[in-house]
Formats: structure tokens, sequence, C-alpha cells
């Protein structure tokens, strides 16, 4: 079993001193709930075996040749997003392998959306687009749960199938599937990582992405559901990234508000190489002692691993997601006599990485560059 980092000194020796007994009580009083954490990351090895299954082409099944994949993601730009468009890149490639479909028979897939996951009204524009050119399939990242109705009534009334992926919708009825990381358990693992580096006692702060993204809200939920189990620490903000109009200023003052802060909790890439860019020291040197978790597993973060200042992360696969995604579209385009069952939603798991897994191989599609 991989370890978790360990804290700095003068926190744990404070731990032990002051709440020795309490901390015992805690412990097996979260018991359970620390069993589940360790039991998924202990399966991690087995789920990848099952995922690999899920990416089997079955060349029996009647696949429309020549189908159209329109893909709308809430974003475009990093190393996540590069490796999503990745993955769905060599799904079109090896389905068409597969099949031997050339020319116009060729599996065609485009590729749009913001730069920015905050800009919804031009991802929204974009899905419009997208839908008057009528494609066989629509894939969707959401970057606002409530935004899209309309555009999913509008795939619907043209016989668009609609698979969504990374982040979906709150009304998920016109959804033909969903494919995605589960972001329950990304929280619950950040927030066990980040408790026991921190002797199971202080103060958290959580500095998160937009709230109005699922894959976030589940994130922040997971984490928050998990860290009350431990008495002792105490969450004293929760920023999102939309409900303030400087997130780096917003993450200062808390901060400056609490110069004693024990862990921080990123809860996506963005968020997390804002913080570690940050002067957090601004004159006084207990800012910036708090030991971080983050997600993703991006250039910038494994060097913020590497050199002590993260203790780690929480990591997706997003070549796999973006893989699935294409070959669940295709999946829409069989004739009802294949009579093929279409699982609604699969969440693939994610993975802990620190300075004791980053080289292992086995990892190698959660460290995205």
């Amino acid at each position: 079993m991989r370890k978790a980092a360990v804290a700095t000194a003068g926190v744990l020796v404070v731990s032990v001193i002051l709440s020795g007994c309490r901390k015992e009580v805690v412990e097996e009083a979260i018991q359970p709930l620390v069993a589940e954490v360790l039991e998924e990351e202990e399966t991690e090895a087995e789920e990848t075996e099952t995922e690999e299954s899920l990416l089997k082409i079955d060349t029996e099944l009647s696949i429309q040749a020549g189908a159209r994949i329109a893909v709308v993601s809430k974003g475009t730009s990093g190393e996540f997003w590069d490796r999503v468009h990745a993955g769905m890149e060599e799904a079109v490639k090896k389905v068409n392998e597969a099949y031997g479909f050339e020319g116009d028979n060729k599996i065609a897939m485009t590729f749009e959306g913001p730069d920015d996951e905050q800009k919804v009204e031009e991802h929204i524009n974009t899905i419009d687009a997208v839908i008057a050119e009528n494609p066989d399939v629509l894939c969707l990242s959401i970057g606002d749960m409530e935004s899209c109705q309309a555009q999913l009534e509008a795939a619907q009334e043209n016989g668009i199938p609609v698979v969504i992926f990374d982040s979906n919708v709150t009304d998920t009825k016109l959804v033909k599937a969903f494919r995605a990381t589960d972001n329950l358990q990304v929280g619950r693992m950040a927030a066990y990582r980040l408790g026991r580096a921190m002797g199971k006692m202080g103060k958290i702060a959580v500095f998160s992405a937009p709230e109005k993204a699922e894959s976030v809200k589940n994130r922040v939920e997971g984490f928050l559901e998990f860290i009350a189990n431990y008495s002792d620490i105490d969450v004293v903000e929760v920023i999102y990234q939309d409900q303030v109009e400087d997130m780096e200023a917003a993450m200062q003052e808390t901060l400056e508000k609490y110069p004693n802060l024990d862990g921080v909790f990123c809860t996506n890439a963005e968020v997390a190489e804002m913080y570690l860019n940050m002067d957090k020291n601004e004159g006084n040197e207990e800012n910036g002692r708090a030991a971080m978790v983050g997600v993703d597993g991006t250039s910038r973060q494994l060097e913020a691993i590497e050199a002590g200042e993260e203790i780690g992360l929480v990591s997706q696969d997003p070549y796999t997601m973006g893989y699935q995604t294409i070959l669940t579209a295709l999946l829409t385009t069989l004739p009802e006599e294949d009579e093929v069952e279409i699982e609604k939603e699969v969440l693939l798991n994610p993975v802990w990485l620190d300075r004791g897994n980053l080289d292992d191989p086995e990892y190698s599609n959660y460290i995205y560059n």
C-alpha cells in the first residue's frame, strides 16, 4: 500500500501531546470510511483491467460507417484536455483500422470548445452551432450543469444522441450515457490524505474551481463529507472561482486571515497551479506552511511534489475517459436489431500520486505530460 506524505514535525508533535486519546477515538469511529477509501486505492490495478475491457472494439457490431461525432468540450486548453483529445483521436483511429473504414466511410470527429472553462456562454453558442450542422452523435463536457437544457432538447428533436463526459448536467433524462471520473471519490481521497498529513487536526481551506461544474461540486462534497469525520479539523473557508472577482486575491486574503493554516485542498489543476505560483509569505513566514493536496497530474504539480511544495495529488485518467467516450458515442449509431444495451454511467477510479509512485509505469496514464 502506498503511504501518505508526512506533515511537518511540529504539527505531529502537538497532535500527539494534545489529543492522543481523542485521536484514537476519532480513528476508530471513522475506520469504516477510511477502509473504503483504502480499498478503492488498493484495487486500482484490478479496476484498471476492468476499464481496459471497456476499450475493446467489437467489430461484430454494425456501427455506422462515415459517422460524424461532434465533441464540444467545456475547455480545450491545458494538459488535461490535451489528454482527453488524444484519447478521442486514438479511438477514432483504432475503430477505422479495425473496421477497415476508408474514404467517406471513415469515422470523423471534430473537437471544439472555449479555451477557458469559465466561458460558459461561448460554450453554449458552440453547442448551438454544432447542433445546426446535424452530426450523428454529440459529445459534451458541461461547464455549468444547469445551462444546457435547451440544447439537449434541440438535440433530441433532431435525433442526435448525446454522450456526456467529464462533467454532467443536473437533468440527465436527455443524456444517452456519461463517462467520467468518480469525483466524489476524488474528494474523499484528498480529504483522507490531507487529514493524515496534518496529523488529523488543524485548519483547512478549500480553493475550488467553479461550483456550477458538476465534477467540481462532487469533489468538494466528497472532501467535506469525509473531512467532517475528523473532529479536530476545521474547514475555515471554501472559495469557488466563479464566486469571486479575483481568485488569486481571494486565496491571498485567506492566507492573511489564517496565517497558521495547516492544510489546503485545490480542486483542479488551474486553481492548484495558481496557488503554487503565488507569493504566499507576504512578509509572514507562517503563510505558505500549509500541507497542500491538488487534483490532476500536470507538469507544474508534479514539479511541486518533487520540490516538497505539494504532498501529493489525486489524478484522473483523461486519455481513457476520451477513448471510452468515443466508443460509447459509436454504440449510439447501432441499428436496433443489434440490441446492445449502453451502460448509462461509467465512472473511472482516480489514483493518488506522490513521490513514491511518480516513476511507476502503472500510473503513466495519470501523468499528463
